[in-house]
């Protein structure tokens, strides 16, 4: 059953156009379920293998244990969506995953994707994060290293 956020009406009149705003983003933040992993719950990369050598063009699929994968969006308990960093550190717990060449985010819920790189060595980090892009923290990333030829 999914459990969607919501964030109550406020009167704009009685607080003011300021202290409305902040009232409401206190009460999304305070909402957003960004929580440690649970030993049950993981994340991982299933393909490419930890050391493998790839061609330029490869495909990197993920896998995710203990959480249910869905689209960017909506904010339900124990779900979120698949990012891919490259040569780049997990996000911290509840800080966002930035959008560039280095962090791909698969927001339609996506469990693979077709990725060209130069050739070169790479650290590939699986990154899962809520429906608002809010990373669940090193606990739910996972990293191998590959080899461009």
């Amino acid at each position: 059953m999914k459990q969607q956020v919501r964030v109550n009406s406020f009167n704009v009149s009685s607080l003011g156009v300021a202290k409305a705003v902040a009232a409401v983003a206190l009460v999304v933040a305070a909402a957003v379920p960004v929580h440690a992993a649970d030993a049950a719950q993981s994340v991982s990369i299933l393909e490419p293998a930890d050391s493998a050598t790839v061609p330029t063009t490869f495909k990197v699929r993920f896998g995710v244990k203990g959480m249910a994968v869905a689209p960017a969006g909506d904010i339900v308990a124990n779900s979120g969506h698949n990012h891919l960093l490259i040569n780049q550190m997990p996000v911290k717990s509840g800080e966002s995953v930035p959008l560039d060449d280095q962090h791909k985010h698969y927001g339609k819920g996506q469990t693979e994707d077709t990725i060209t790189l130069p050739p070169g060595k790479y650290k590939l980090t699986s990154q899962f994060a809520n429906g608002a892009h809010q990373s669940y923290g090193e606990p739910m990333s996972s990293s191998i290293t590959v080899t461009v030829k």
